[in-house]
Protein backbone atom coordinates (compact mmCIF):
# COMPACT_ATOMS: atom_id res chain seq x y z
CA UNK A 1 0.00 0.00 0.00
CA UNK A 2 1.38 3.40 -0.98
CA UNK A 3 0.26 6.71 0.45
CA UNK A 4 0.41 9.34 -2.29
CA UNK A 5 -0.44 12.98 -1.72
CA UNK A 6 -2.61 14.01 -4.66
CA UNK A 7 -4.58 17.18 -5.47
CA UNK A 8 -8.37 17.02 -5.67
CA UNK A 9 -9.58 15.10 -8.69
CA UNK A 10 -11.41 17.40 -11.13
CA UNK A 11 -13.32 14.50 -12.64
CA UNK A 12 -14.69 13.50 -9.23
CA UNK A 13 -15.76 17.09 -8.61
CA UNK A 14 -17.66 17.19 -11.90
CA UNK A 15 -19.37 13.90 -11.07
CA UNK A 16 -20.46 15.19 -7.70
CA UNK A 17 -22.23 18.14 -9.28
CA UNK A 18 -23.53 21.19 -7.52
CA UNK A 19 -26.31 19.34 -5.71
CA UNK A 20 -24.01 16.62 -4.33
CA UNK A 21 -21.50 19.23 -3.21
CA UNK A 22 -24.20 21.13 -1.39
CA UNK A 23 -25.18 17.97 0.49
CA UNK A 24 -21.55 17.26 1.35
CA UNK A 25 -21.16 20.65 3.05
CA UNK A 26 -23.65 19.98 5.84
CA UNK A 27 -20.86 20.18 8.41
CA UNK A 28 -20.57 23.90 7.73
CA UNK A 29 -23.60 24.50 9.93
CA UNK A 30 -21.92 23.04 13.00
CA UNK A 31 -20.05 25.23 15.51
CA UNK A 32 -16.33 25.47 14.89
CA UNK A 33 -15.33 23.73 18.14
CA UNK A 34 -17.55 20.74 17.34
CA UNK A 35 -16.12 20.45 13.81
CA UNK A 36 -12.57 20.58 15.22
CA UNK A 37 -13.42 17.92 17.80
CA UNK A 38 -14.84 15.63 15.10
CA UNK A 39 -12.01 16.10 12.63
CA UNK A 40 -9.27 15.77 15.26
CA UNK A 41 -10.54 12.26 16.03
CA UNK A 42 -9.92 11.09 12.45
CA UNK A 43 -6.61 9.46 11.52
CA UNK A 44 -4.55 11.80 9.39
CA UNK A 45 -4.83 9.36 6.46
CA UNK A 46 -8.64 9.72 6.54
CA UNK A 47 -8.42 13.47 7.01
CA UNK A 48 -6.25 13.91 3.93
CA UNK A 49 -8.91 12.09 1.86
CA UNK A 50 -11.66 14.07 3.60
CA UNK A 51 -10.18 17.29 2.21
CA UNK A 52 -10.46 15.93 -1.35
CA UNK A 53 -14.26 15.52 -1.28
CA UNK A 54 -15.22 19.11 -2.08
CA UNK A 55 -14.18 22.74 -1.66
CA UNK A 56 -16.13 23.19 1.57
CA UNK A 57 -14.62 20.15 3.23
CA UNK A 58 -11.19 21.23 2.06
CA UNK A 59 -11.78 24.56 3.81
CA UNK A 60 -12.85 22.78 7.01
CA UNK A 61 -9.75 20.60 6.87
CA UNK A 62 -7.62 23.69 6.40
CA UNK A 63 -8.61 25.26 9.73
CA UNK A 64 -5.44 26.62 11.34
CA UNK A 65 -6.52 25.26 14.73
CA UNK A 66 -6.91 21.71 13.46
CA UNK A 67 -3.22 20.65 13.63
CA UNK A 68 -3.03 21.68 17.29
CA UNK A 69 -6.26 19.79 18.01
CA UNK A 70 -4.83 16.70 16.29
CA UNK A 71 -1.59 16.88 18.28
CA UNK A 72 -3.50 17.28 21.56
CA UNK A 73 -5.61 14.25 20.66
CA UNK A 74 -2.49 12.06 20.29
CA UNK A 75 -1.94 12.33 24.05
CA UNK A 76 -4.81 9.87 24.53
CA UNK A 77 -4.09 7.47 21.67
CA UNK A 78 -1.12 5.71 20.15
CA UNK A 79 0.79 7.64 17.46
CA UNK A 80 2.04 6.43 14.10
CA UNK A 81 5.30 4.62 13.59
CA UNK A 82 7.53 5.71 10.72
CA UNK A 83 10.07 3.19 9.43
CA UNK A 84 13.28 4.49 7.90
CA UNK A 85 14.89 1.80 5.76
CA UNK A 86 18.26 2.17 4.06
CA UNK A 87 18.66 -1.44 2.94
CA UNK A 88 19.46 -2.67 0.39
CA UNK A 89 19.75 0.49 -1.75
CA UNK A 90 17.63 3.65 -1.91
CA UNK A 91 16.26 5.04 1.34
CA UNK A 92 12.54 4.64 1.99
CA UNK A 93 10.00 5.86 4.52
CA UNK A 94 6.95 3.81 5.45
CA UNK A 95 4.37 4.00 8.23
CA UNK A 96 1.82 2.11 10.30
CA UNK A 97 -0.91 3.22 12.69
CA UNK A 98 -0.28 1.44 15.98
CA UNK A 99 -3.90 1.44 17.12
CA UNK A 100 -4.90 -0.52 13.99
CA UNK A 101 -2.61 -3.37 15.00
CA UNK A 102 -4.88 -4.49 17.83
CA UNK A 103 -8.26 -4.16 16.15
CA UNK A 104 -10.42 -7.27 16.26
CA UNK A 105 -11.78 -8.57 12.98
CA UNK A 106 -15.01 -9.73 14.63
CA UNK A 107 -16.89 -13.05 14.19
CA UNK A 108 -14.47 -14.70 16.63
CA UNK A 109 -11.50 -14.32 14.30
CA UNK A 110 -8.00 -13.53 15.47
CA UNK A 111 -6.64 -10.02 15.45
CA UNK A 112 -5.50 -8.79 12.07
CA UNK A 113 -2.02 -7.56 11.25
CA UNK A 114 -1.75 -3.87 10.47
CA UNK A 115 -0.68 -3.00 6.94
CA UNK A 116 2.43 -0.90 6.46
CA UNK A 117 2.07 1.89 3.90
CA UNK A 118 4.82 3.60 1.92
CA UNK A 119 5.38 7.28 1.30
CA UNK A 120 6.18 8.61 -2.16
CA UNK A 121 9.11 10.88 -1.37
CA UNK A 122 8.98 14.03 -3.53
CA UNK A 123 12.72 14.66 -3.09
CA UNK A 124 14.02 11.13 -3.67
CA UNK A 125 15.96 12.11 -6.80
CA UNK A 126 17.75 15.06 -5.22
CA UNK A 127 18.42 13.28 -1.89
CA UNK A 128 18.34 9.48 -2.31
CA UNK A 129 20.38 8.81 0.86
CA UNK A 130 19.27 10.57 4.02
CA UNK A 131 19.06 10.35 7.77
CA UNK A 132 16.09 11.31 9.93
CA UNK A 133 17.15 14.17 12.21
CA UNK A 134 13.90 14.14 14.16
CA UNK A 135 10.11 14.08 14.20
CA UNK A 136 8.11 16.88 15.78
CA UNK A 137 4.39 17.72 15.61
CA UNK A 138 3.87 15.76 12.40
CA UNK A 139 6.97 17.10 10.63
CA UNK A 140 10.16 15.25 9.77
CA UNK A 141 13.56 16.86 9.40
CA UNK A 142 15.81 14.92 7.01
CA UNK A 143 19.51 15.43 6.36
CA UNK A 144 21.58 14.34 3.37
CA UNK A 145 23.57 11.30 4.42
CA UNK A 146 26.30 11.68 1.82
CA UNK A 147 27.48 15.27 2.18
CA UNK A 148 25.42 16.70 5.07
CA UNK A 149 24.71 19.82 3.04
CA UNK A 150 21.02 19.33 2.20
CA UNK A 151 18.19 19.55 4.74
CA UNK A 152 14.47 19.07 4.16
CA UNK A 153 11.45 19.62 6.38
CA UNK A 154 8.68 17.28 5.28
CA UNK A 155 5.12 16.40 6.28
CA UNK A 156 4.85 12.85 4.89
CA UNK A 157 1.05 12.72 4.99
CA UNK A 158 0.30 15.99 3.21
CA UNK A 159 3.39 15.94 0.98
CA UNK A 160 4.38 19.49 2.01
CA UNK A 161 8.16 19.83 1.94
CA UNK A 162 10.76 22.56 1.87
CA UNK A 163 14.48 22.49 1.25
CA UNK A 164 16.27 24.58 3.86
CA UNK A 165 19.05 27.05 3.04
CA UNK A 166 22.63 25.80 3.16
CA UNK A 167 24.63 26.40 6.31
CA UNK A 168 28.32 27.16 6.77
CA UNK A 169 30.43 24.10 5.88
CA UNK A 170 33.87 23.17 7.21
CA UNK A 171 36.48 20.73 5.93
CA UNK A 172 36.34 17.30 7.60
CA UNK A 173 33.45 18.37 9.78
CA UNK A 174 31.44 16.09 12.04
CA UNK A 175 27.85 17.27 12.41
CA UNK A 176 25.17 16.78 15.05
CA UNK A 177 21.67 18.00 14.17
CA UNK A 178 18.61 18.71 16.27
CA UNK A 179 15.02 19.60 15.39
CA UNK A 180 12.27 20.78 17.71
CA UNK A 181 9.36 23.08 18.54
CA UNK A 182 8.91 25.33 21.56
CA UNK A 183 5.27 25.66 22.67
CA UNK A 184 5.90 29.10 24.22
CA UNK A 185 7.53 30.79 21.23
CA UNK A 186 5.57 28.71 18.69
CA UNK A 187 8.72 28.34 16.61
CA UNK A 188 10.33 25.36 14.91
CA UNK A 189 14.13 25.40 14.94
CA UNK A 190 16.91 23.32 13.42
CA UNK A 191 20.20 23.22 15.34
CA UNK A 192 23.49 22.26 13.74
CA UNK A 193 26.60 21.60 15.84
CA UNK A 194 29.71 21.32 13.67
CA UNK A 195 33.04 19.96 14.95
CA UNK A 196 36.04 20.38 12.68
CA UNK A 197 39.86 20.38 12.91
CA UNK A 198 41.85 23.60 12.96
CA UNK A 199 45.06 22.89 11.02
CA UNK A 200 46.66 26.15 12.19
CA UNK A 201 46.79 24.78 15.74
CA UNK A 202 48.20 21.37 14.79
CA UNK A 203 51.80 22.21 15.75
CA UNK A 204 51.13 24.52 18.66
CA UNK A 205 52.64 23.98 22.10
CA UNK A 206 56.01 22.78 23.48
CA UNK A 207 57.94 25.09 21.18
CA UNK A 208 56.35 23.32 18.21
CA UNK A 209 59.11 20.72 18.37
CA UNK A 210 56.66 17.83 17.92
CA UNK A 211 53.74 18.23 15.56
CA UNK A 212 50.52 17.18 17.20
CA UNK A 213 48.98 14.10 15.62
CA UNK A 214 45.44 15.20 16.37
CA UNK A 215 44.53 18.72 15.19
CA UNK A 216 42.94 21.09 17.67
CA UNK A 217 39.17 20.75 17.33
CA UNK A 218 37.01 23.77 16.70
CA UNK A 219 33.21 23.92 16.87
CA UNK A 220 30.30 26.12 15.93
CA UNK A 221 26.61 26.09 16.83
CA UNK A 222 24.24 27.28 14.12
CA UNK A 223 20.48 27.80 14.47
CA UNK A 224 17.79 28.14 11.81
CA UNK A 225 14.35 29.41 12.82
CA UNK A 226 11.74 28.05 10.42
CA UNK A 227 8.80 29.95 9.04
CA UNK A 228 8.75 33.07 6.92
CA UNK A 229 9.96 33.44 3.35
CA UNK A 230 13.71 33.87 3.89
CA UNK A 231 14.95 31.92 6.93
CA UNK A 232 18.68 32.29 7.58
CA UNK A 233 21.20 30.48 9.75
CA UNK A 234 22.58 32.28 12.80
CA UNK A 235 25.85 31.46 14.55
CA UNK A 236 25.87 31.09 18.35
CA UNK A 237 29.62 30.62 18.57
CA UNK A 238 31.49 27.62 19.94
CA UNK A 239 29.74 24.58 21.36
CA UNK A 240 30.32 24.25 25.11
CA UNK A 241 29.95 20.45 24.96
CA UNK A 242 31.16 17.59 22.81
CA UNK A 243 27.88 15.96 21.82
CA UNK A 244 28.05 12.23 21.10
CA UNK A 245 27.20 11.86 17.44
CA UNK A 246 25.30 8.61 17.96
CA UNK A 247 23.03 10.05 20.65
CA UNK A 248 19.70 11.08 19.14
CA UNK A 249 18.06 14.30 20.25
CA UNK A 250 14.96 14.19 22.47
CA UNK A 251 12.53 17.09 22.90
CA UNK A 252 11.05 17.56 26.38
CA UNK A 253 9.69 20.79 27.86
CA UNK A 254 10.75 22.80 24.79
CA UNK A 255 14.36 21.63 25.10
CA UNK A 256 16.54 19.32 23.02
CA UNK A 257 18.55 16.74 24.95
CA UNK A 258 21.73 14.83 24.11
CA UNK A 259 24.46 12.81 25.77
CA UNK A 260 27.73 14.79 25.84
CA UNK A 261 31.20 13.26 25.87
CA UNK A 262 33.92 13.85 28.46
CA UNK A 263 35.25 17.38 28.85
CA UNK A 264 38.59 18.68 30.01
CA UNK A 265 39.20 17.68 33.64
CA UNK A 266 35.94 15.69 33.63
CA UNK A 267 35.95 12.06 32.61
CA UNK A 268 32.23 11.35 32.96
CA UNK A 269 29.61 11.98 30.31
CA UNK A 270 26.80 14.44 30.92
CA UNK A 271 23.20 14.97 29.92
CA UNK A 272 22.92 18.27 28.05
CA UNK A 273 19.89 20.35 27.08
CA UNK A 274 19.47 23.14 24.54
CA UNK A 275 16.58 25.48 25.29
CA UNK A 276 14.76 26.31 22.05
CA UNK A 277 13.51 29.58 23.57
CA UNK A 278 16.64 31.26 24.94
CA UNK A 279 19.09 29.10 22.89
CA UNK A 280 21.29 28.23 25.86
CA UNK A 281 23.03 24.93 26.68
CA UNK A 282 22.64 23.57 30.21
CA UNK A 283 23.51 20.38 32.05
CA UNK A 284 20.70 18.14 33.25
CA UNK A 285 21.22 16.01 36.38
CA UNK A 286 21.81 12.32 35.73
CA UNK A 287 20.34 9.36 37.61
CA UNK A 288 22.37 8.71 40.75
CA UNK A 289 24.81 5.83 40.49
CA UNK A 290 24.14 5.12 36.80
CA UNK A 291 27.14 5.16 34.48
CA UNK A 292 26.79 6.70 31.03
CA UNK A 293 28.69 5.11 28.17
CA UNK A 294 28.95 6.03 24.51
CA UNK A 295 26.68 3.25 23.30
CA UNK A 296 24.76 2.02 26.35
CA UNK A 297 22.62 5.11 26.84
CA UNK A 298 19.48 6.36 25.08
CA UNK A 299 17.36 9.40 25.88
CA UNK A 300 13.65 9.47 25.06
CA UNK A 301 10.36 11.04 26.10
CA UNK A 302 8.02 8.80 28.12
CA UNK A 303 4.60 10.16 29.11
CA UNK A 304 5.94 13.67 28.61
CA UNK A 305 8.91 13.13 30.94
CA UNK A 306 12.60 12.81 30.14
CA UNK A 307 13.63 9.16 30.31
CA UNK A 308 16.97 7.39 30.07
CA UNK A 309 17.35 3.84 28.80
CA UNK A 310 20.37 1.99 30.17
CA UNK A 311 21.47 -0.97 28.04
CA UNK A 312 23.01 -3.63 30.25
CA UNK A 313 24.78 -6.92 29.51
CA UNK A 314 23.09 -9.92 27.92
CA UNK A 315 20.33 -7.89 26.24
CA UNK A 316 18.84 -6.51 29.47
CA UNK A 317 17.81 -2.88 29.83
CA UNK A 318 16.51 -0.45 32.43
CA UNK A 319 14.27 2.60 31.96
CA UNK A 320 14.77 5.52 34.32
CA UNK A 321 12.28 8.43 34.32
CA UNK A 322 12.80 11.99 35.60
CA UNK A 323 9.32 12.54 37.02
CA UNK A 324 9.95 16.23 37.78
CA UNK A 325 12.05 17.95 35.18
CA UNK A 326 15.54 19.05 36.24
CA UNK A 327 15.13 17.61 39.76
CA UNK A 328 17.83 15.02 40.35
CA UNK A 329 15.99 13.32 43.20
CA UNK A 330 12.99 12.64 40.94
CA UNK A 331 14.89 10.11 38.83
CA UNK A 332 13.43 6.63 39.41
CA UNK A 333 13.91 3.27 37.77
CA UNK A 334 10.48 2.35 36.46
CA UNK A 335 11.20 -0.69 34.29
CA UNK A 336 13.73 -3.50 34.13
CA UNK A 337 13.32 -5.58 30.96
CA UNK A 338 15.08 -8.85 30.24
CA UNK A 339 16.25 -10.17 26.90
CA UNK A 340 13.85 -11.65 24.37
CA UNK A 341 14.13 -13.12 20.89
CA UNK A 342 11.06 -12.70 18.63
CA UNK A 343 9.88 -15.78 16.80
CA UNK A 344 10.53 -14.19 13.40
CA UNK A 345 14.22 -13.76 14.25
CA UNK A 346 14.61 -17.30 15.55
CA UNK A 347 13.69 -18.60 12.11
CA UNK A 348 16.24 -16.44 10.29
CA UNK A 349 19.99 -16.16 10.64
CA UNK A 350 20.57 -13.35 8.13
CA UNK A 351 23.35 -10.97 9.08
CA UNK A 352 22.81 -7.34 9.98
CA UNK A 353 23.00 -4.84 7.10
CA UNK A 354 25.92 -2.49 6.75
CA UNK A 355 24.22 0.25 8.80
CA UNK A 356 23.86 -1.12 12.33
CA UNK A 357 22.02 0.78 15.04
CA UNK A 358 24.66 0.61 17.76
CA UNK A 359 24.80 -3.18 17.83
CA UNK A 360 22.10 -3.44 20.51
CA UNK A 361 19.90 -6.50 20.71
CA UNK A 362 16.88 -4.28 21.31
CA UNK A 363 15.99 -0.59 21.40
CA UNK A 364 13.13 1.15 23.19
CA UNK A 365 10.84 2.93 20.72
CA UNK A 366 8.06 4.34 22.91
CA UNK A 367 5.45 3.66 25.55
CA UNK A 368 2.04 2.55 24.29
CA UNK A 369 -1.35 3.74 25.53
CA UNK A 370 -1.94 0.24 26.91
CA UNK A 371 1.02 0.64 29.29
CA UNK A 372 3.22 -1.66 27.23
CA UNK A 373 6.74 -0.74 26.13
CA UNK A 374 7.43 -1.01 22.39
CA UNK A 375 10.83 -2.50 21.51
CA UNK A 376 12.68 -2.75 18.21
CA UNK A 377 14.72 -5.96 18.03
CA UNK A 378 17.87 -6.02 15.87
CA UNK A 379 16.32 -3.52 13.43
CA UNK A 380 14.10 -6.30 12.11
CA UNK A 381 11.14 -6.92 14.43
CA UNK A 382 8.82 -5.15 16.89
CA UNK A 383 7.87 -6.47 20.31
CA UNK A 384 5.56 -5.12 23.03
CA UNK A 385 6.54 -5.73 26.65
CA UNK A 386 3.86 -5.71 29.38
CA UNK A 387 5.55 -4.55 32.62
CA UNK A 388 2.60 -5.66 34.78
CA UNK A 389 2.70 -9.25 33.60
CA UNK A 390 6.36 -9.38 32.63
CA UNK A 391 5.38 -10.83 29.24
CA UNK A 392 6.50 -10.12 25.67
CA UNK A 393 4.19 -10.00 22.66
CA UNK A 394 5.37 -10.25 19.05
CA UNK A 395 3.84 -7.62 16.76
CA UNK A 396 2.96 -8.79 13.26
CA UNK A 397 2.90 -6.24 10.44
CA UNK A 398 2.18 -6.71 6.76
CA UNK A 399 4.75 -5.14 4.46
CA UNK A 400 7.28 -4.05 7.10
CA UNK A 401 10.79 -3.48 5.62
CA UNK A 402 13.36 -6.22 6.11
CA UNK A 403 15.59 -3.83 8.07
CA UNK A 404 14.40 -0.57 9.59
CA UNK A 405 14.75 2.11 12.22
CA UNK A 406 11.38 2.85 13.85
CA UNK A 407 10.53 6.27 15.21
CA UNK A 408 7.42 7.74 16.80
CA UNK A 409 5.55 10.18 14.60
CA UNK A 410 2.44 12.26 15.22
CA UNK A 411 0.23 12.18 12.14
CA UNK A 412 -1.14 15.68 11.55
CA UNK A 413 -1.68 18.37 8.93
CA UNK A 414 0.94 20.63 10.52
CA UNK A 415 3.24 22.83 8.52
CA UNK A 416 5.99 25.15 9.66
CA UNK A 417 4.03 28.36 9.00
CA UNK A 418 0.44 27.12 9.30
CA UNK A 419 -0.18 27.47 13.05
CA UNK A 420 -2.07 30.52 14.35
CA UNK A 421 -0.31 33.24 16.33
CA UNK A 422 -0.99 33.25 20.05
Amino acid sequence: MEFAQEPPCKKQRRELGDEAEAEATGMEGLPRDIVLDILSRLPVTSLVRFRLVCRSWRALGGDLLLPDAQIARTAVRDPFLVFHSDFPLRNQLSFVELSAQDQDCGHGRSKKSAVVGKFNLPFSNSMPEFDVVGSCNGLLCLADLLYRETLFVYNPFTGDHRELPRSQQYADQTVVFGFGFHPGTREYKVIKIAYYPNPSRAGAGAGARRPRRVPHMQSEVQVLTLGGKTPAWRSLGRAPYQIDKRSSDTVVDGKLHWVAGPRRYRTARQLVSFDLADEQFREVPRPEGVSIGRSNYQLMALRGCLAAVIYCNYGRLEIWVMRTYNVKESWAREHAIGSYMPKALKQSASPMPFKSRGGRASRVVCGLDSGEILLECKSRALVAYDPKRGKFRDISLQGVPSYFHALVHVGSLSWIDSHPDT
